[in-house]
């Protein structure tokens, strides 16, 4: 009994081993630049918006939603989508297409590409979506700032992936929007465990950041953080190239999205 006390107190006490299960070392936040949600975005009047949306509640309905949101970002109730299982019902039965979406792929853990396929929690619900209407799916990768555009010239069908659509273009009724379906601060973590626990403790410290410019945007929100800061390191291997600078000990902080920081807190 003594002996299995004691593994159970390692276990509890190991840095490395996190609730979902994976190995990691645990990330905090410890700034909040600024403050989105994620949305997808349609053509006004476009009858694709009816199906996919009915189609995300009836997967809702059946836990498909749950089940994805637990497996990407550790929490089956991060994302929020209406259940209704008979929502297609009164719908005719689509007709078969190739569904167009566009996915913004600085957006990991949502939205992002890997081996030439696209990937995330996003980009693995509409596919979900796809198979449930019987559509063909067809991914492309846009700009978030370019929704309108991509959208009104019909190079997509959907802006689904990563997506914190444009305020100013949702109250001009530029596009139908849906959601918002999860919250998606860009943010500054640091470790577990670290001295660094808010933005005072920041003077002179590493951090590293994707060299997008939604994070430099984010970085210039706050003019004392750059000059707070010892070094600034910008990255183009993206968030994950970013964690590693930050489990390796190469960094103190990084500049990443508060979905980033639940998924390497249970991965």
């Amino acid at each position: 009994m003594k002996r299995l006390i004691c593994i159970l107190l390692i276990l509890c006490m190991a840095p490395g081993i996190c609730a979902c299960g994976g190995f990691g070392y645990g990330v905090k936040e410890v700034q909040v630049l600024v403050e989105q949600e994620y949305s997808l975005a349609f053509r006004n009047n476009d009858p694709v918006y009816l199906y996919v949306t009915a189609a995300i509640s009836v997967l809702a309905a059946q836990g498909k939603v749950e089940e994805l949101s637990a497996k990407w970002l550790g929490d089956s109730n991060a994302i929020k989508f209406a259940k209704q299982a008979d929502a297609l019902d009164n719908l005719p039965e689509p007709e078969e297409r190739t569904f167009t979406v566009g996915m913004d792929i600085n957006s990991f853990p949502m939205a992002y590409i890997s081996n030439g396929e696209f990937w995330g929690m996003d980009a693995e619900l509409a596919r979900e979506v796809a198979d449930l209407l019987g559509w063909e799916i067809r991914f492309q990768e846009i700009d978030k700032e370019n929704v309108y555009v991509e959208l009104s010239s019909g190079n997509i069908d959907c802006a689904w992936g990563g997506v914190a659509l444009d305020p100013a273009e949702v109250e001009q009724g530029l596009y139908t929007q849906y959601g918002p379906y999860i919250e998606n601060n860009i943010i500054l973590v640091a470790r577990n465990g670290s001295a660094v626990w808010n933005k005072l403790r920041l003077n002179g410290r590493k951090m590293v950041m994707p060299s997008t410019q939604e994070a430099m945007d984010a970085l210039n929100t706050d003019e004392r953080l750059s000059k707070r800061l010892g070094q600034i390191t910008r990255l183009a291997g993206g968030t994950t190239e970013c964690f590693e600078y930050l489990y390796a000990g190469n960094c103190d902080v990084v500049l990443t999205d508060s979905t980033a920081m639940m998924y390497f807190n249970c991965h």
